[in-house]
């Protein structure tokens, strides 16, 4: 605390003295007579002294000193009322004692005792949130030149944002009004800001009003509410700020300090969806977690994620000392207290692997490490054999050994009919985990999704450092559509399913509706504030080995059935393993990746599979991801 606001506190302390004496005073003067006030002169006198001695030292114990009153809310209100009336009740004891003890004049009146509670309640109350008021007035004046920003959302954080911004003359931004779709806020103020509209007028309220800035305050909402505010200021060249997504903001808060840009993940969000938290924290919460590909873009969300639940220990294992030191990094600084253990290790190594295993005994392992670039797996497939079957393999014979309860492996559409040697080593993986789930009975599961936006080397920060460069922005096919969700999102449901699963199950996760690439390119040319086929160009470089133009979640024929949560569905049938058989397999994988023989590994990979038509040559180029 500094030393103004210790002064301040000292100014408030000397207030409270003469305060308590105008109550006490105050109170007999209500209740008697002006002729009776000299008589009971003296019981007053009394009462003040008691009431000094009382009141002060409850006041500081409830903390009335040590707070900012600029910052007053109905929290401070209610610790107001308690302080006030435990020491107005201590103060009724003492004097109550006293009357009995005729050590004050007798028929002195007890209904001033209450009336000096009301009293005090309205001076001390009142004077804390005078203090509210006066800095609320004392703010630097802005200058001419400060921005009209409308508001969209009437909410929680709509409300917080405008109070921020009348508050803080540096941000140089002053509301002028709120766009929100309750219709019972239509009209209304929050703050002295009206809601002058819906969203849907956007348009209209910029062609009509002089509006310098948006700010979107709605972290629930969904993709097309974004695109519908991000379009209209476009169209009239006025930039647009929003808060992150609600997954964004878990762990955080909610403040002006969050506003940034809108992105593309904002334009494809959906609404958020509830989870169980009770089921979540009866499987986190106190229990020892390893993760293992720690440091890459899944895992670094599942460990801020899941750090939230207070497990009793976070395992980040990876095999980038850099990558894994950001995690750590970032995790120490927004988790102090929670024990982590950063482990440097490649999941291929499987003395290593079981040697953390047996160190750490962890209860929960999420299993995120693997090779994922559809393009580079089909010119060095010995590697995605190696790292997504053999260190899959490793990771959970180390769980079934050190018995682990629950295991959850991060898997892909890829892995459904695939016909790229990234999607059948993950493939594999699967059949790997509900293999193990099978012999041992424990909760062994898949959660399987598509594409998440903003993972590394993925093809939004490719278009971007092409839209960078002027263009052209490359895109394989016209047709090409991926499905695509957030990380946070993602982890978010995987999180839910992970809860859910008993062992043996495939989980799948609505990623919803597939979207073009050549509408995604589209949309971060224009969010760059460039115009399409205008300022950047797009061409199309063609199908590559491994690529379809549209994924599969499910293989066909296969049915899923949803679970206690809308967003995740599962398989009905259980996938059936001949554990006999996948061992071989592998075990002949990892002989034939040694000896590097790339054709017999695909020859291998494609007998095995069911419906695997796993083709590979090396890409002609490196110029797309997708």
């Amino acid at each position: 605390m500094s030393s103004r606001t210790h002064i301040r506190n000292r100014f408030v302390l000397i207030g409270d003295f003469a305060l308590i004496i105008v109550s006490v005073l105050g109170s007999f003067a209500l209740r008697l007579d002006v002729i009776q006030l000299p008589f009971y002169f003296p019981a007053a006198l009394i009462m003040c002294i008691v009431a000094l001695a009382i009141k002060i030292p409850v006041y500081f114990a409830f903390g009335l000193y040590r707070r900012l009153w600029m910052y007053a809310s109905t929290n401070e209100l209610r610790q107001i009322t308690f302080a006030v009336t435990a020491a107005s009740v201590l103060t009724s004891g003492v004097m109550i004692l006293l009357i009995s003890l005729n050590s004050i004049q007798p028929g002195m009146p007890r209904s001033a005792l209450g009336i000096d509670w009301l009293l005090s309640l309205v001076l001390i109350g009142g004077s804390r949130f005078a203090l509210r008021l006066l800095s609320e007035q004392s703010h630097t004046p802005r200058d001419g030149k400060a921005k009209r920003t409308l508001i969209i959302g009437a909410g929680d954080a709509g409300a917080l944002v405008v109070r921020e911004l009348q508050k803080s003359s540096q941000l140089n931004l002053v509301p002028i009004g709120f766009l929100d779709d309750d219709p019972a806020k239509q009209n209304h103020q929050i703050y002295g800001i009206s809601v002058i509209g819906k969203v849907e007028k956007i348009a209209s309220v910029l062609e009509n009003q002089q509006v310098d800035e948006v700010v979107i305050a709605i972290p629930s909402a969904p993709g097309n509410i974004i695109r519908l505010v991000n379009d209209a200021c476009r169209q009239k060249g006025i930039p647009s700020r929003t808060m992150p997504g609600i997954y964004e903001l878990l762990g955080g808060k909610v403040s002006v300090n969050r506003l940034r840009e809108v992105d593309i993940t904002d334009l494809l969000r959906r609404k958020p969806v509830k989870i169980d938290d009770q089921l979540i924290g009866a499987n986190l919460t106190g229990k020892r977690i390893l993760i293992t590909g720690a440091g890459g873009s899944i895992g670094r969300e599942i460990c801020r994620q899941v750090a939230r639940w207070s497990p009793a220990s976070l395992v980040l294992l990876g095999h980038g000392e850099n990558s894994i030191f950001e995690s750590l990094l970032e995790l120490k600084e927004n988790f102090p207290s929670l024990s982590i253990s950063p482990v440097i290790a490649d999941v291929r190594d499987a003395g290593r692997i079981q040697e953390m295993f047996r160190l750490h005994q962890p209860q929960v392992v999420f299993h995120a490490a693997a090779h994922k670039h559809v393009p580079l797996m089909e010119a060095n497939v010995e590697e995605a054999i190696t790292n997504n079957v053999l260190g899959t393999r490793n990771v959970v014979e180390a769980a079934t050994k050190f018995g682990v309860a629950r295991l959850v492996l991060i898997s892909t559409d890829k892995a459904v009919r695939p016909i790229s040697i990234m999607g059948a080593t993950k493939r594999l993986a699967e059949m790997t985990v509900l293999d193990a789930a099978h012999r041992s009975g424990n909760a062994y599961s898949v959660v399987r999704f598509g594409n998440v936006l903003g993972s590394r080397g993925s093809v939004v920060p490719l278009f971007k450092n092409q839209i960078a460069r002027g263009g052209p922005v490359t895109v394989t096919h016209p047709e090409m559509y991926r499905y695509f969700m957030t990380i946070p999102e993602a982890v978010h449901l995987v999180l839910q399913a992970s809860s859910m699963g008993k062992g043996g199950e495939v989980f799948m996760l609505n990623m919803g509706e597939q979207v073009r690439i050549l509408d995604l390119a589209e949309d971060l040319i224009k969010l760059s504030g460039l115009e399409p086929h205008r300022d950047v160009e797009i061409s199309f470089t063609g199908i590559r080995p491994g690529e379809k133009l549209r994924e599969d979640l499910w293989e066909e024929g296969m049915q899923f059935k949803p679970t206690q949560h809308s967003e995740i569905f599962r398989a009905v049938e259980e996938e059936s393993v001949d554990g006999e058989s996948l061992s071989r397999v592998i075990e002949q994988l990892a002989h034939l990746a040694q000896q590097t023989e790339t054709e017999s590994l695909i020859n291998t990979l494609n007998e095995f599979l069911p419906s695997g038509a796993v083709r590979s040559t090396p890409p002609p180029d490196m110029t797309s991801v997708v």
